[in-house]
């Protein structure tokens, strides 16, 4: 038992995503970190739906994986099924998602955990901060006692006085099976650090033995299935098959017979639901108007007969959840193998942080995952990540590494967070990113590779492999502003497409410009493409070079506009604002103006500017007292 009154750099407060990654970045680091979950064997359990990636979720993970973090690889290792979506929109648009395997998931983290020689992990239920002159200096735990370190990362998900909600019934769980934190955030409160309360929820899982896929729409993974990581992770074979249905009036109205025991509509859950990922009970409220709702019938893994029925979460009585479910084309036979349920839970107000995860209130106490507000593995593995990097960068008086917004959608996420706070539980959508066509999926290690190099995260052959994929890219685009098409190769490929044959040579450059033209299927067709490209399809940047070229290509004009907007942004990102700065005094500022500056203290006059309620005029006014 020695080993657990050790002193130890970093203490990482729960086992889930966010603090997967925030324990392994510090450890590759270099500091001695202590991972302490109340339960070994859930490590990096997939609590929801058994998939990475998705919607902007998928560039996040491709963001984790170019500034060194290890989600991508796990998923990599682990998917089941491989699918780019919105193949069909812009390349801003494209957003990898994999099905997982959730037992070969958690497994797989555990494998590269235990790699870790400065990673240690602890099973025991986390009790209280150990705070000293307004830093901490470590926790406390049920088992183990005081245990002391230099920093700490809370990333406890939904564990912090969990309450589980199924009808009628509730009952105390930071998971349906697993028992909650009951003591962690009084003992954080007493710091001065405000808590709410938030709700999600989970659906039915069903065994797939008593499933009629024949009545459902199958959605197959990609011909070619592609990959999250940079780096040689195995390529995908033997792929699951997702499935489509729909709700109808049937299954509707057996719902609506169980709103009376709804917790949801009776009140007994008091925290805020996710906007972007309703309950089935919830939809039937909000969206009357629809007769039916898409439902997403996911594997759970190779080994199992398990099915995620996503679309259909709820917290109604599990006899209501049956029946409807049983009048889903499909389900005719379904056996149910888990409830639905709503999950309430504490989470810290991510305004009360810094832009590098740390505590306002409390030195060298981090906070990342949901406990700031936020849903999914994605953005929780993003911060954790980010966290471990500056927990680590703090304890060697090193500045933080803070991605900005024109980087990274983790910089995007981070930034909301801690500038506008989150009501609701927050989930990233290409949307909020006003840089979207910067951060595209296929170029995350060239935004981000060398920033985690220099962060000491990324390798030296993670930059050499980056390398090599820029002058590849350079190289193909170079060729195709060169070189001449000749119409009687490539007119056949025009006229197939829809767009008008060539009447004489051109540039190649000018045929990738339309729209209806694919530079990977005019280097099948035309010989004099074929040939010059031959000579790279053995490198292993070869694939994503052809498509940057591409997308460089095809969307040049808006690339270099956003690149123009970005960089006068960047430059009120460099004029820094003190922290120290007493916004009550600046009279000249409108009072909700310095209110809201004197409670977020923005850490320079680009987040001051994206603050609710602040003025154009009130950042002029700032300006002026800057000397700007």
């Amino acid at each position: 038992m020695q080993m657990i009154f050790e002193r130890y750099d970093i203490v990482v407060v729960g086992g889930g995503h966010a603090g997967c990654e925030a324990a392994a970045a510090a450890a590759r680091l270099g500091s001695q970190v202590l991972l302490v979950t109340m339960n070994i064997a859930s490590i990096a359990q997939m609590s929801c739906n058994p998939a990475m990636g998705g919607i902007a979720k998928g560039q996040i993970i491709r963001e984790i994986d170019a500034l060194g973090g290890l989600s991508a690889i796990v998923t990599d290792h682990t998917m089941i099924q491989f699918r780019m979506l919105n193949k069909s929109k812009g390349p801003a648009m494209w957003s990898p998602r994999a099905q997982s395997d959730r037992v070969q998931f958690s497994l797989k983290w555990q494998e590269l955990l235990s790699s870790l020689p400065n990673l240690h992990v602890w099973q025991d239920s986390v009790t209280g901060i150990l705070v000293e002159d307004g830093t901490v200096k470590g926790v406390e735990a049920a088992f183990a006692g005081k245990i002391f370190a230099q920093a700490v990362i809370i990333t406890s998900g939904t564990f912090l006085n969990g309450r589980i909600h199924i009808g009628k019934n509730h009952f105390e769980g930071g998971r349906l099976g697993e028992a909650n934190a009951t003591s962690l955030t009084g003992s954080i409160q007493k710091q001065g650090i405000q808590s709410e309360r938030l709700k999600t929820g989970t659906p039915v899982r069903v065994d797939g033995r008593t499933i009629d896929f024949s009545l459902m729409t199958e959605q197959k993974g990609d011909t070619v299935p592609g990959r999250f990581s940079f780096t040689d992770t195995p390529a995908l074979k033997d792929q699951h098959s997702c499935y489509l249905t729909y709700t109808n009036e049937r299954v509707h109205k057996i719902l609506a017979e169980g709103f009376d025991d709804s917790p949801l509509f009776a009140g007994r859950i008091q925290g805020s639901g996710p906007r972007y990922c309703p309950s089935i009970e919830d939809k039937l409220e909000r969206f009357s108007e629809r007769d039916r709702h898409q439902l997403f019938i996911e594997p759970e893994g190779r080994n199992t007969s398990e099915y995620y029925v996503n679309g259909f979460s709820s917290s109604l009585p599990i006899e209501i959840q049956y029946r409807a479910l049983l009048e889903v084309p499909g389900f005719a036979n379904a056996r149910i193998l888990k409830p639905g349920y709503a999950i309430e839970y504490d989470y810290f107000p991510p305004t009360q942080l810094t832009l590098s995860l740390e505590s306002r209130m409390v030195r060298k106490l981090y906070f990342a995952g949901q406990v700031n507000g936020t849903t999914g593995y994605e953005e929780a593995a993003g911060q954790g990540l980010m966290a471990g990097i500056n927990a680590h960068r703090r304890l060697h008086e090193k500045d933080p590494l803070v991605l900005k917004r024109h980087e990274a959608y983790i910089g995007v996420l981070i930034d909301d967070l801690v500038t506008k706070g989150t009501q609701e539980p927050y989930r990233m959508f290409t949307s909020r990113a006003e840089f979207r066509i910067l951060l595209r999926q296929d170029n995350a290690d060239q935004r981000l590779t060398r920033i985690g190099h220099l962060a000491g995260l990324a390798g030296k052959d993670r930059v050499e492999r980056l390398d090599r994929k820029e002058k590849h890219i350079q190289a193909f685009i170079r060729f195709l502003k060169q070189q001449n098409a000749d119409p009687e190769n490539v007119n056949p490929i025009l006229t197939k497409r829809g767009t008008p044959p060539l009447q004489q040579k051109t540039r190649y450059i000018n045929l990738i410009l339309r729209p209806q033209v694919s530079l990977r299927e005019i280097i099948e067709k035309d010989p004099v493409l074929k040939s010059y490209f031959q000579g790279f399809k053995g490198e292993e940047t070869y694939d994503e070079a052809v498509e940057s070229a591409e997308i460089l290509i095809k969307y040049q004009g808006y690339i270099e506009k956003e690149k123009e907007i970005a960089g006068k942004i960047s430059r009120l990102e460099n004029i820094a604002l003190a922290t120290d700065l007493n916004y009550m005094d600046m009279q000249s500022i409108s009072k909700e103006a310095r209110e809201k500056l004197q409670k977020t203290k923005p850490a320079n006059i680009g987040q001051a500017a994206r603050i609710s309620g602040i003025t154009p005029s009130d950042i002029s006014v700032l300006l002026v007292y800057l000397g700007r």
